[in-house]
C-alpha cells in the first residue's frame, strides 16, 4: 500500500508544490526560500524516515509568514491524503528528544480532531532571520490540515536553535510512530468505526 501524496497551491502569496511519502528513507529534496525552514523540514524528514520535495516560492521580501504557514497547510494536506481511512494504523505517538540543553516533547493523536497545544518560550524572537513565532503558525497549519490533535511541550532550554530543533525531531518520532501499521490492529483504530 502506498502512502503518499502530491499537493500544490497557488496564492497571490505564495507558489508551492509539495511531495510526501509515510513510508520513505528520509530523504528530502527542499527548495523553500527559507533557510531555517528548509534545516528543520531536514531534520524531520531524517528522523521520521519520511522523503519530502518542497519547491515554494513565496513573498519573503516581505517576510517569511506566508511561505512558511502555506508549507505547513500542504503538509498538513499532504499528511491526511497519505493517510487514507487510517486502517490499522497506531494513531497515537509520543516522543522526547534532547538537544544539548533543550527537551521537547511531542505528542499526536491522528484523530481528525484539529488542535495545537503548544507549550514553548523560545528565549530569542529570531534565529538568524527567522522569526520564531512562526514555529507556532507552521504547527497549527500543519495540526488544523492534517486534522491531527498535536501537543508540543518544550520542557526547557535555553538556546532557541536547539528548543526548535528538538521540537521538529520529536514531531518527526511522533508522527513516526502514529503513522506506524500494527498488524493487531483490524480496521480503524476507533470505537467510533472511523478517524
Amino acid at each position: 500500500m502506498e502512502r503518499s501524496a502530491s499537493v500544490e497551491r497557488y496564492t497571490g502569496e505564495t507558489k508551492i508544490k509539495l511531495a510526501f511519502d509515510i513510508d520513505g528513507e528520509g530523504s528530502s529534496n527542499l527548495e523553500t526560500g527559507v533557510p531555517f525552514m528548509s534545516h528543520m523540514l531536514d531534520l524531520f524528514t531524517k528522523h521520521g524516515q519520511f522523503n519530502l520535495t518542497v519547491d515554494a516560492q513565496g513573498d519573503i521580501e516581505v517576510d517569511d509568514h506566508h511561505t512558511t504557514e502555506d508549507i505547513g497547510i500542504c503538509l498538513g494536506q499532504a499528511l491526511r491524503e497519505a493517510l487514507g481511512d487510517k486502517r490499522g494504523i497506531k494513531r497515537y505517538g509520543n516522543a522526547f528528544v534532547p538537544m544539548d540543553e533543550a527537551l521537547a516533547q511531542v505528542v499526536v493523536d491522528l484523530s481528525n480532531r484539529p488542535h495545537l497545544e503548544m507549550r514553548a518560550e523560545f528565549p530569542s524572537q529570531k534565529v538568524g532571520t527567522f522569526d520564531t513565532e512562526l514555529v507556532h503558525e507552521f504547527l497549527w497549519k500543519l495540526a488544523l490540515e492534517a486534522r491531527m490533535n498535536l501537543h508540543v511541550i518544550v520542557h526547557y532550554g535555553q538556546n532557541t536553535h536547539h528548543m526548535i530543533e528538538a521540537v521538529f525531531k520529536a514531531l518527526a518520532r511522533a508522527l513516526d510512530e502514529a503513522t506506524t501499521i500494527d498488524p493487531r490492529i483490524k480496521g480503524v483504530p476507533s470505537t467510533k468505526g472511523m478517524l
